[in-house]
């Protein structure tokens, strides 16, 4: 993702649809507000501007080039990257692990202030961050599009399978997994040992009681009854091949 204080937001990430998500970010600080206001709150009083205006005015690209979700949302297909192979390489800061202070500041949130910091002080900087798991946002750790006012945004769209990338991975994750228990089914070449069948299902949600489940059950067309068990999708091999 690429981020600025003036609102640009591109995952790098390999997609399933093979392009670019390109995303807003609060675009306006919002002036006179008092301190103590959620991540939600910050997000909904900010106004955001129309992606294909920021792509226009930052990233000097034709709106046509956009692969548009919505307003605010919009993804840039490889092949434009071709277009930029002769302008001079940028430099690289890398932030790798960090623990989260109490109040939530983590690698996200460090690395959108950082860039923001960075354009205040008159360099052209970006951010590029990792797409976000569903799972984790219903749980403990919560969204993974920064906070306070160092975060993009639509925060929700974002959190919640925003371009159904990870949506799609879970389904092509399926299909695989479907096509194991067919293989067992009808006892195909090269026969496998259902006790030591290592490909397991995924879903984007974090569920303990999915995490070790018996398949199988019921009549004879239901399957070959084993243990099997459910990881959250961005754990998924379909998920490494993309990235």
């Amino acid at each position: 993702m690429l981020t600025s204080t003036r609102g640009l937001f591109l995952n790098l990430t390999r997609s399933p649809l093979a392009r670019i998500p390109l995303y807003s970010v609060a675009t306006r600080s919002i002036g006179g507000t008092p301190h103590g206001l959620s991540d939600e709150e910050v997000a909904n009083r900010n106004t955001m501007i129309p992606i294909s205006k920021i792509a226009q005015d930052q990233l000097d690209m034709n709106p046509d080039d956009l692969e548009a979700y919505g307003k605010y949302k919009a993804k840039i297909p490889f092949d434009y990257l071709d277009s930029l192979k002769d302008r001079e390489d940028g430099h690289l800061i890398l932030m790798t692990a960090l623990s989260p202070t109490r109040f939530g500041e983590g690698k996200t949130c460090t690395s959108v202030g950082l860039s923001d910091g960075l354009c205040k002080l008159g360099k052209n900087s970006m951010v590029a961050l990792r797409e976000p798991s569903l799972g984790p946002v219903f749980g403990v750790k919560g969204g993974a599009a920064g906070g306070g006012y160092a975060q993009v945004v639509p925060m929700s769209d974002i959190n919640l399978h925003f371009t159904g990338d990870l949506h799609a991975i879970s389904c092509a994750h399926s299909l695989l997994s479907a096509m194991v228990d067919n293989h067992l089914h009808w006892a195909k070449e090269p026969q496998l040992d259902v006790n030591r069948v290592e490909w397991r299902r995924v879903v984007d949600m974090n569920d303990r009681a999915l995490r070790n489940v018996t398949v199988g059950l019921g009549a004879r067309p239901d399957g070959i009854p084993r243990t099997d068990g459910f990881d959250i999708t961005v754990a998924s091999e379909v998920m490494v091949s993309l990235c």
